[in-house]
């Protein structure tokens, strides 16, 4: 019976493809998977998930098909069970989208290898597709190429596509030495409260771009005749504003000095592609930048952005909170290393290859292996700061760690207005945790957690968060809406399960 229904799935998707007139290599480009796969699903000789049906009925436009994507993502967890083995992390998520914006500079074909393949690149890839960069995925879907057209067609820009990243706030970067006056619309993204766009336009206004917000959209007028001529001092050392000023500065025919500058891990692999595209970058990894900028830019460039802390904090949280010995390979130790300290403090039982260079030959990465601990809690409270301090993101995980851990733990997220209250999602599942004020929270120690069916946080890292506390839940979890992790990790549920989670994605049809 099993084998009838996957029989008549595959015939419907083979109908389909056909109406599509494309080959079966095509489907398999658009999906990131090889002709052989295509052929076996079309056969009905491999199993086939409601996901793998949704992403082929988007690819294909089929109504038919895409039965399955008639409601939200959800993961059903079924908790208590111990992860073992060895797992890779990813490519960096925030520097693959500032590589995505950072291609808008270049003439020429761009190549980025290993790309997060993720909501938030699929909707940053849908936006440039609709001004008329060609876009595709190469080496069996590995690969990233990009091909600007001749000239950019803003007026047909995907609003619907850029509404839901934040990202696309760093199109103002790249444009503004393209045209003179165009629109965008607002940003979106995670719901971390307000944040304002300021000190992106106090950085932009030295290159001559004012801004008018008005009706949904950025109104963006250019005034080619103003370039900086001091040095710019950034309000905010922000990621998002670093890489703004440093995208404008990039196709600036002079040299501009860019000061109070992030020196964060996007922030440096946006620099070594400037690099690779011909702008000479002085001070990278320090807060003053110092940018040798190239007028016109058209090259062909091959660049290997470097993997995500943030994604290897959460598999190292992972692990300490479901109490499992875990190697967690490929981290970039730079930008984990105050973590890490902190984590010693506590009591963690870790240790960690000789470092070895990423692919982008500048990062350093290592790995690390991490062994069920009793932990107690810090002395100090955990607070981010700027690189090199502990890293913004990494601050919900330190939630769910402190949970497991003895004692009380102050958490103060001082920089988004309510992300602390989404830690406190974590109750439900039997965690203690105190909202002090809208940036503190009180966690207290060790848990006994429980399971739980619960709406996703809609702030990225908490969802994760709320995530790793259910694979430590005895009994069964359901966490409905998980389109915020997706914006984040490629394909987390399966790569969970590789390593012992027990995650099933489901949909409601």
């Amino acid at each position: 019976m099993a084998d009838d229904y996957l029989v008549r799935i595959g015939k419907l998707i083979r109908d389909a493809r056909q109406h599509r007139g494309w080959t079966q290599s095509q489907l398999a480009e658009a999906l990131g998977t090889s002709q052989s796969a295509v052929n076996r699903i079309e056969r009905g000789n491999q199993n086939i998930s409601l996901e793998m049906i949704a992403r082929i009925g988007e690819a294909l436009d089929s109504e038919i098909v895409s039965l399955g994507y008639a409601g939200p993502m959800h993961l059903r967890v079924v908790g208590g069970r111990r992860l073992s083995g060895s797992i890779d992390v990813k490519t960096s998520k925030n520097a693959c989208v500032a590589l995505l914006c950072a291609s808008l500079l270049n003439r020429g074909r761009t190549v980025l290898r290993r790309v997060a393949r993720i909501e938030e690149v699929y909707r940053l890839l849908e936006v440039l597709q609709s001004i008329g960069v060609r876009t595709r995925w190469i080496n069996d879907g590995v690969d990233l190429e990009l091909v600007p057209p001749a000239e950019l067609d803003l007026a047909a820009i995907d609003a619907e596509a850029a509404v839901r990243t934040r990202s696309i706030i760093m199109f103002l970067g790249p444009l503004l030495h393209e045209v003179h006056r165009f629109k965008l619309p607002y940003a979106g993204g995670c719901d971390l409260g307000t944040r304002t766009i300021e000190p992106h336009m106090i950085a932009l206004r030295r290159f001559g771009l004012d801004i008018a917000a008005t009706e949904g959209q950025y109104h963006a007028v250019v005034d080619p005749s103003v370039r900086p001529d001091r040095p710019i001092v950034l309000t905010e050392r922000g990621d998002t504003v670093t890489e703004n000023a440093l995208l404008a500065a990039a196709r600036h025919g002079g040299v501009t000095v860019i000061r109070n500058a992030s020196s964060n891990y996007m922030v440096q692999d946006l620099c070594f592609f400037l690099e690779a595209l011909g702008v000479r970058v002085e001070g990278i990894g320090t807060t003053t930048l110092t940018v040798h900028g190239v007028a016109d830019i058209d090259v062909d460039v091959d660049y290997s952005p470097s993997e995500d802390p943030v994604e290897a904090m959460s598999l190292v949280a992972a692990a300490v909170v479901t109490e499992s010995e875990l190697t967690v390979r490929r981290v970039p130790i730079e930008f984990l290393e105050i973590e890490l300290a902190v984590l010693e403090e506590m009591g963690l039982d870790h240790d960690r290859t000789p470092e070895y260079v990423a692919d982008n030959g500048r990062t350093r990465l290592v790995d690390l292996t991490v062994r069920p601990s009793k932990l107690e809690a810090p002395i100090d409270k955990i607070h981010p700061m700027p690189f090199p301090g502990l890293n913004i993101d990494n601050v919900p995980f330190f939630a769910a760690i402190a949970a497991v851990a003895q004692g009380k733990t102050l958490i103060h997220d001082w920089v988004y207005d309510n992300r602390a209250i989404y830690l406190t999602d974590l109750n439900r599942l039997g965690g203690r945790l105190q909202l002090l004020d809208p940036h503190r929270v009180l966690v207290e120690g060790p848990t006994r957690w429980r399971a739980a069916e619960m709406m996703c946080p809609p702030a990225l890292r908490p969802a994760v968060v709320v995530l790793l506390a259910m694979m430590a839940a005895d009994g069964t979890s359901v966490l409905r809406n998980v389109y915020v992790i997706n914006r984040g990790y490629e394909d987390l549920a399966e790569r969970l399960n590789s390593i012992g989670a027990q995650i099933e994605i489901f949909r409601d049809i």
